[in-house]
């Protein structure tokens, strides 16, 4: 496993290079075990996900595996995605699941339509998080919860020194002020760049906090023990955290 990670010279347009990665993104969430949410994530995010309701919404869907995963459990799912190459492929792999192309600052859809929202790593991937998240309040009903995960902000901040299981891990630069990243990473012959915007853990809440939302739960998911044993290089993840879990629900 290899990973680089770079600062891009221009400014950032995450959903066009989202949108540029769609074909590789598909091969590599679907790869049978190989990416995190298959071996760690989703078991974690999950947990702290609340019982279906009368509409869910998946903001931010990829190719959909989140969203069959909803169905599979009882959810009656609305998919959002800004790229048109992951929306018709969550389409045409569910075509029971409703998927629109959308931009995340501006769902469309009512104000207090459904009762849950699941964001699962995708608002460090959106180009404006503090807009979505007020999105998401918007089309949340009182009483009805966003369920989040996104790479953990010191997983964003910084990196490993090596792939030795107890190499340093580094910050280099501000921790503290948002700034794109690019990780392009190879692993068990695959490749994926990533590209995403690095947000402290106080720019996560304060978005929150500005859209009226309430913290009820906040899970920091690292690599179990069980997970490391046949790839002891991983193990360096159990002393960071690789993703940040968080439950809010809307007043009232």
């Amino acid at each position: 496993m290899t990973l680089d990670r770079e600062k891009p010279d221009e400014p950032d347009n995450l959903r066009a290079g989202w949108e540029q990665q769609a074909e590789d993104w598909m091969v590599w969430a679907r790869a049978s075990g190989h990416d995190s949410y298959w071996r760690f994530g989703r078991a974690a995010f999950f947990e702290i996900l609340p019982e279906a309701g009368h509409l869910t919404v998946d903001v931010g869907c990829g190719e959909g595996r989140v969203s069959r995963d909803l169905t599979a459990q009882g959810h009656r799912v609305v998919s959002v995605d800004a790229s048109k190459t992951m929306v018709r492929e969550a389409v045409r792999s569910a075509p029971e699941i409703p998927a629109v192309i959308a931009d995340a600052a501006a769902l469309p859809l009512g104000g207090a339509c459904c009762d849950i929202v699941v964001a699962y790593m995708s608002l460090h991937d959106f180009d404006d998080m503090e807009q979505a998240v007020m999105e998401v309040a918007r089309v949340l009903e009182p009483g009805g919860h966003l369920c989040m995960a996104v790479v953990h902000p010191l997983n964003s901040a910084g990196q490993f020194t090596s792939l030795e299981p107890d190499s340093a891990f580094v910050i280099e630069g501000s921790y503290l002020e948002s700034h794109p990243y690019v990780d392009r990473v190879e692993r068990e012959g695959l490749r994926m760049t990533f590209s995403s915007r690095h947000h402290s853990l106080e720019a996560y809440f304060r978005a929150l906090e500005l859209a009226g939302l309430l913290v009820k739960s906040v899970r920091e998911v690292r690599v179990d023990a069980g997970s490391t044993a046949d790839q002891p290089h991983r193990s360096r993840w159990r002393r960071v955290p690789l993703f940040l879990d968080v439950l809010a629900v809307k007043p009232g």
